[in-house]
C-alpha cells in the first residue's frame, strides 16, 4: 500500500475525514481540496455551516492562521484547517504581508484583487529590486483548544513584473512571474500552480506530518 492509501485510510478511520477549512476563498478551497481529497480528507468551508469569518488582528501570519483554526474548531466541533498567506516584496519590507488581501483597503481604496494589484504597483513604480515570494503557513487544530497544532509553511520565489499576464488563479498572480517557467501564476495550469505553490509546498508538508502520526 503506498503512502497515500495508508493516509486516506487512516484519515478516514479518524476524526480527520472531515475538516472544516476555515475560509471562504474559492480559489483555496479548490487548491486544497484537489490535495487533501486524494488523502482521503473531505473539506468543508466555514460558510458552509454558517461559521462567520475571523478577526485576523496579528501581525504574523502562524498567529492569524491559528486564530482562524481556532475559531472554525470552536463553532462547529469539527477539527479545522486555516492558512495564512500572502506576498511579501523585498523592496517593501515584506508588505503587504498579512494585509495583502486588504492591501488597497488599508491606503483608502477598495478590497479587490484588481485594487490591491494596483496599489502594488504604485509602491513599486521605483523600485528595481523586483523579488517577491508568495508564503503560507497552516494550521490544523484537532479541536479548540488542541494543544498540538500541527503547523507547517512553505514558500514560493518570484518576482513581480510591471503589468498582469494571465487570466487564471487569484490575487497577485497576475503580477507574479517565475522564471523557471518563463510566466506569471495566472498564466500557469492549474494543475501545475497546485503542483508548485505555496500551498502545495506547506500542504505536502502537511500530509508528510500526517503520514507520520498515521
Amino acid at each position: 500500500m503506498s503512502d497515500r492509501q495508508t493516509l486516506a485510510t487512516t484519515a478516514a478511520a479518524s476524526s480527520l475525514a472531515k475538516v472544516v477549512l476555515a475560509s471562504n476563498n474559492p480559489g483555496k478551497l479548490r487548491e486544497f481540496a484537489a490535495l487533501l481529497g486524494a488523502a482521503g480528507i473531505e473539506l468543508i468551508p466555514q460558510g458552509a455551516l454558517n461559521v462567520p469569518e475571523a478577526e485576523e488582528p496579528y501581525p504574523t501570519f502562524v498567529e492569524n492562521a491559528l486564530t482562524k483554526a481556532r475559531h472554525a474548531a470552536r463553532l462547529t466541533g469539527l477539527p479545522a484547517l486555516a492558512d495564512d498567506s500572502g506576498l511579501c516584496v523585498r523592496a517593501l519590507r515584506g508588505a503587504p504581508g498579512v494585509y495583502s488581501a486588504r492591501y488597497a483597503l488599508l491606503a483608502g481604496g477598495e478590497k479587490s484583487d484588481a485594487a490591491n494589484n494596483a496599489h502594488l504597483l504604485k509602491q513599486l513604480k521605483d523600485a528595481t529590486d523586483r523579488r517577491a515570494y508568495y508564503y503560507c503557513v497552516l494550521a490544523l487544530v484537532r479541536h479548540e483548544n488542541d494543544p498540538e497544532p500541527l503547523i507547517v509553511e512553505g514558500r514560493w520565489h518570484g518576482e513581480m513584473l510591471d503589468a498582469p499576464r494571465g487570466s487564471n488563479g487569484f490575487g497577485y498572480d497576475p503580477l507574479f512571474f517565475l522564471p523557471a517557467l518563463n510566466a506569471t501564476a495566472a498564466q500557469l495550469d492549474p494543475a501545475v500552480k497546485n503542483a508548485q505553490s505555496h500551498r502545495a509546498i506547506a500542504l505536502q508538508q502537511l500530509l508528510a506530518r500526517l503520514r507520520e502520526e498515521a
